[in-house]
């Protein structure tokens, strides 16, 4: 892995705070790499002393004078701050310093300049976003997450090809298999636009499962799953907050007595390896994918570790030609399709 990533260290709830210290841990996990760490001169000064010597000559800073505050107005943000640490960083991967950019910020402001700055690829209408989510046989991606509300089966059809290469290039799956998210398996189930989907994709030459449903997703039976924006954040939503639920009840159930108490040491080596399969942390970093650039968009609340696996994600698609590799196979679709 040979890339060098733009962060916008100003992005999410904890700045430079948590930014900084992610790039370091991503650089000494990887040393081929580089990042340009992107903000305020002095609060990077500050982070970069906090965090003390690592960072070495693999680093380097570009000052950005504006912030993009997490509930501004993605309008504003893109037509009155073209000196953002957002929209610097996504400058840098248009002129080409950078193979990608990683931002915490606001998703709406992200996803409005990177569109604006970078333009979307051959025969892709709109950009989507797409995430891991954890699997019982690993992980599956996710899209769209939110970014599109309302699509055609024509922006089904070009989710399922943005998702495969993510799955390709990312998860290095050979062959990734799709589902069409609906409300049953069969071939009669779904709207309309659902049911012209899955006729496109079983005429597009990827490697198309069938419908699939939500328990789906968790089961791991395709390596990516299709929907429009509105069913795929729904989808995530119900699962964080599913995954916060069980938390909470274990804690309030090992915590009942000290006979609990006792038994959750003794199964607290279980418990450590549950969590680290379900952590979401892990799967941090949001590709929006489309683009003539990586761009990914990590949890606002993101801590450093966290906000470190974005950073490997974006430098990962980056190394392994995400964008080359959607052209490719969408112009391969269309061939196909027409």
């Amino acid at each position: 892995m040979d890339v060098t990533v733009a962060i916008d260290c100003m992005g999410g709830d904890h700045g430079p705070g948590v930014t900084v210290p992610a790039a370091q841990a991503f650089l000494r996990h990887h040393p081929g790499s580089r990042v340009i760490l992107v903000g305020r001169e002095d609060a990077l000064a500050e982070a970069i002393r906090r965090a003390g010597d690592g960072l070495g000559e693999r680093v380097s800073i570009q000052p950005a004078t504006e912030v993009v505050g997490m509930d501004e107005a993605p309008a504003n943000a893109m037509r009155n701050k073209k000196d953002s640490s957002m929209r610097v960083a996504i400058d840098l991967v248009k002129e080409g310093r950078a193979q990608a950019a990683v931002s915490a910020g606001n998703t709406g402001a992200l996803m409005a300049i990177s569109r604006f700055v970078l333009k979307t690829l051959p025969g892709i209408d709109r950009p989507a976003i797409a995430s891991a989510m954890p699997t019982l046989k690993g992980q599956s991606y996710v899209l769209d997450l939110g970014a599109n509300v309302d699509c055609t089966a024509e922006h089904l059809l070009q989710f399922a090809v943005m998702g495969a290469m993510l799955s390709a290039t990312v998860a290095h799956v050979e062959r990734p298999r799709i589902g069409l998210l609906n409300i049953g398996e069969e071939a009669i189930k779904g709207n309309d636009t659902v049911k012209q989907a899955a006729e496109l994709l079983r005429q597009s030459g990827l490697n198309f499962h069938g419908n699939v449903e939500g328990d789906d997703i968790f089961k791991g039976t395709t390596d990516v799953v299709v929907c429009d924006g509105f069913v795929g954040n729904v989808a995530l939503k119900t699962s964080e907050g599913l995954a916060q639920m069980l938390a909470s009840i274990l804690r309030e159930e090992f915590g009942r007595s000290p006979l609990t108490k006792l038994m959750g040491l003794v199964a607290m080596p279980v418990l450590k390896q549950f969590k680290g399969r379900v952590d979401h942390r892990r799967y941090n970093g949001a590709a929006l994918v489309g683009l003539r650039g990586v761009v990914v968009k990590s949890h606002g609340s993101a801590d450093a570790f966290s906000f470190e696996q974005a950073i490997y994600r974006a430098a990962e698609a980056a190394s392994n030609r995400l964008v080359e590799r959607i052209s490719e196979r969408m112009a391969a679709v269309e061939g196909v399709t027409t």
